[in-house]
């Protein structure tokens, strides 16, 4: 099952709107008042650690992703450093991260629909409309890459539309009074802002996962990554100036830019406020559909995987049978689990796979057989080694509750899976 039966159909465009899609989901509709009830007016500093930290990580990414053509992302980059096993672990592991951040974003989807049609969070016309979100977004999938950039790209204008204008109106309203740098937190402080911030700014790695349907990945790639990140870290710095300079009660609020957008922008504000979640979550969860769906493909064109799952439709070019296992799992464990249960388990596990790309960076500059990156990280070893250091730290103090428990039994079971497949494969080529 060879990429060349993927249609490579992806722009630059098309991979910078994937890499904004998956980053802005409902993280910067709700973080702003958290952030402001740990440190106050210094969330703007935080805003920009965070962003600096995620630098470093992105731009590792960039250098390792632009020596591959072939679809899979962390997945093969990590065969290709570390060899098979903890390749194979890698991919298990990133494909239960796309799962449970679709499982974690669906429930909050629900949660802001309820904003307008009170009840649809529970019982049985939950899982209803839980069943018709994955299908829908599958269906679309199953149709076709392009049919599924375009429903991104549409998703990203309408995401970025109200953020836009509430940045820009509201920057007319804020009140310089509302910002108080005497009171420095504590560090302690500072540091559990930094590290809820880091959900909101995590999700672009989803864009180099399709590399199979992308014109140009090796330059197209580190391109979309560092204009996402530019884009998106920009953003979140002004939605936190306007919900500061305009809200004087931010650190209270459940709502923060719908609270702030009735303010300036009329009655209408917080229901438009929330019509942008809504938007935004939606489109979140379409890009990260396709990133999950390629993962159980690549795994199975590098034979890791029974052939069956690699199967391409010999129409719509997809790789359907993926498609619909991973349809399937997400809706199990969406109607399973809560936002913040599923929402625990993809941070620490998406941590971990960030960091064997970040350590195969200088792994893979030492290989002479590998293909030569097309985008060089400056002082990229020590980016590496940094960004290291920094998730070993946001590893060290993640929540590891009932969570974690799970999170182990996903890496054993990824083992299992992998000797099993090995067994099979030794015990068909004996045959």
């Amino acid at each position: 099952m060879g990429n060349e039966k993927l249609i490579r159909s992806l722009s630059r465009k098309d991979i910078t709107a994937i890499a904004i899609n998956t980053v802005i989901g409902a993280g910067i509709f709700g973080l702003p008042s958290k952030i402001a009830a740990l440190i106050g007016s210094y969330s703007l500093i935080a805003f920009v650690v965070c962003a600096l930290i995620v630098a470093l990580i992105v731009i590792c990414f960039a250098e390792v992703a632009s020596r591959f053509q072939n679809t899979g992302g962390m997945y093969l980059y990590a065969k290709h450093a570390f060899g098979s096993a903890i390749g194979f672990e890698v991919g298990w592991l990133y494909w239960f991260v796309r799962v449970t951040t679709f499982a974690a974003n669906c429930n909050l989807l629900l949660s802001y629909l309820a904003f307008f049609i009170p009840g649809v969070n529970e019982g049985v016309l939950r899982v209803t409309l839980i069943a018709l979100i994955v299908g829908l977004i599958g269906l679309v999938n199953f149709l076709g890459v392009r049919e599924s950039t375009i429903l991104t790209n549409i998703f990203t204008i309408g995401k970025l539309l109200p953020l836009l204008i509430f940045v820009s109106v509201g920057m007319f309203f804020v009140q310089p009074t509302n910002f108080n740098f005497s009171e420095v937190p504590e560090f302690d402080s500072f540091s559990n802002a930094v590290l809820l911030l880091i959900y909101a700014y995590v999700g672009f790695e989803a864009a180099v996962i399709p590399a199979g349907e992308m014109k140009n990945p090796g330059k197209d790639v580190p391109f979309a990554l560092l204009s996402a990140l530019a884009v998106v870290a920009f953003l979140f710095f002004v939605v936190q100036v306007v919900s500061l300079g305009t809200l004087p009660e931010l650190a209270k609020s459940e709502r923060p830019l719908a609270d702030a957008a009735s303010l300036f922008l009329g009655s209408f504000g917080a229901g438009f406020i929330a019509i942008g979640a809504l938007i935004s979550i939606f489109g979140n969860l379409n890009g990260g559909f396709l990133s999950a769906t390629r993962i159980p493909f690549a795994m199975s064109e590098q034979k890791e995987l029974p052939s069956f799952v690699g199967q391409i439709h010999p129409k719509f070019s997809t790789p359907y049978i993926s498609i619909f296992l991973t349809s399937l799992s997400i809706f199990a464990l969406t109607i399973q689990s809560s936002f913040i249960s599923a929402l625990t388990i993809s941070t620490i596990t998406r941590l971990l796979v960030y960091a064997t790309t970040c350590a195969a960076l200088p792994v893979l500059r030492r290989r002479e057989k590998i293909s030569p990156a097309q985008f060089h990280a400056p002082f990229g070893n020590f980016m590496a080694l940094g960004s290291l250091i920094l998730i070993g730290w946001l590893l060290a103090n993640a929540d590891y509750s009932k969570e974690g428990l799970v999170f182990i039994g996903a890496v054993l079971a990824g083992f299992v899976i992998y000797f099993l497949g090995n067994v099979r494969q030794k015990t068909a080529s004996s045959n």
